[in-house]
């Protein structure tokens, strides 16, 4: 579908003068002004870029919405993590947490115009639905190395501060190869499909990430101690800085989330190059994801159907990115594909349930 006079198309460039747009091989525009690919995106009027301003609103919002989690539920304990989140603060701070990324979408609508909004709301479901998978894995490490809940959120913390960084370098890793090489999409979209096919007939089984090379390393060359210190990373022994057995589970967790960006950063991508976009709907998805934790750790095993619907997105947006070249999905679409699959997959999972809980 050829966009008219003065849009952009996904993978194209365009001239300063709202001509039509260059093949995505071209680096420079007929009039000399370069126009980078994942500045803009389908459907926008060229007028529309992201500016240091709207970094700065989304770093304010990040930081606003930590320090208010942080006093809110610090009022017991200001000084510790090491305390046990109940079922109820976790179902509220995970609902202030998506409320954040909503007001947020907002303000992309507002700057970025409709079409972006959308993108960043079917990227934000997306990241969000992976990560519900993702805790699945966290809760093998956890059970793995005997980890108490109260010192699960320590853990979690750090490791969503370092998920924040890894998807960041993905992000931008995954965005310069689509900017420099068109033929990425298709690579990009191969392995989504490939990738919903394996995790459709997965079975349930998750893999354990204890095993992971990185971690046997870890285990050979810290000096660490057999048993833990409260919440504390490292505790000194006859005078002897030691690691305790909570940095390999933050190492485990951290492995963890480099398995995961190489699933959702394609999956983000293939629905908005818009670095922007891509980026802060990655991060809102994963900053209430200890909170989410909580929420879930007790009943993850009913969404047993979760994966089959995990695997439906992932092929989706596969095959969208393999066709981007001849077919245009418009976003609105995606986004109500994607949340009528999550929707029937959870009801399936809970349905599911019930009936296998009924009495005979």
């Amino acid at each position: 579908m050829k966009p008219s006079s003065g849009w952009t198309s996904t993978f194209g460039y365009c001239d300063s003068a709202g001509g039509p747009p260059i093949a995505a091989a071209a680096r420079v525009s007929p009039c000399g002004v370069r126009c980078s690919p994942v500045l803009v995106s389908a459907g926008m009027p060229n007028h529309h870029s992201v500016t240091s301003l709207d970094w700065a609103v989304f770093a304010a919002v990040v930081l606003g919405a930590l320090v208010i989690d942080y006093l809110v539920s610090g009022r017991k304990n200001v000084t510790s993590f090491d305390r046990e989140i109940g079922f109820r603060e976790a179902v509220l701070r995970s609902l202030f947490f998506i409320g954040v990324a909503l007001l947020f979408g907002l303000f992309v609508w507002h700057r970025l115009g409709t079409e972006h909004a959308v993108s960043y709301t079917v990227a934000y479901l997306v990241e969000k639905s992976l990560s519900i998978d993702n805790l699945f894995v966290f809760l093998v490490i956890f059970n793995h190395f005997g980890v108490r809940a109260a010192q699960q959120q320590r853990v979690l913390f750090w490791g969503v501060a370092g998920a924040a960084v890894v998807r960041g370098l993905f992000i931008a890793a995954g965005a310069a190869l689509l900017h420099r090489f068109n033929w990425m999409m298709f690579v990009f979209g191969a392995f989504l499909v490939v990738t919903g096919v394996r995790l459709g007939l997965r079975k349930g089984e998750t893999e354990d990430p204890t095993q992971g090379f990185t971690l046997r390393m870890a285990q050979r060359y810290l000096r660490t101690v057999p048993d833990y210190d409260g919440h504390h990373f490292f505790t000194v022994r006859d005078g002897v800085r030691h690691a305790t057995p909570l940095v390999l589970v933050l190492v485990s967790v951290e492995l963890a989330d480099v398995m995961f960006a190489v699933d959702s950063v394609p999956a983000v991508l293939a629905i908005s190059q818009n670095v922007f976009v891509v980026y802060t709907s990655n991060i809102f998805a994963i900053l209430g994801l200890r909170a989410l934790y909580f929420a879930l750790a007790g009943m993850m095993g009913r969404f047993r159907f979760l994966a089959v619907g995990l695997a439906v997105i992932l092929t989706f947006v596969g095959v969208k990115m393999l066709l981007a070249n001849w077919v245009h999905i418009p976003s609105w679409i995606s986004l109500c594909v994607i949340a009528a699959v999550l929707l029937v997959s959870v009801l399936a999972s809970l349905v599911r349930t019930d009936d296998s809980q009924a009495p005979s």
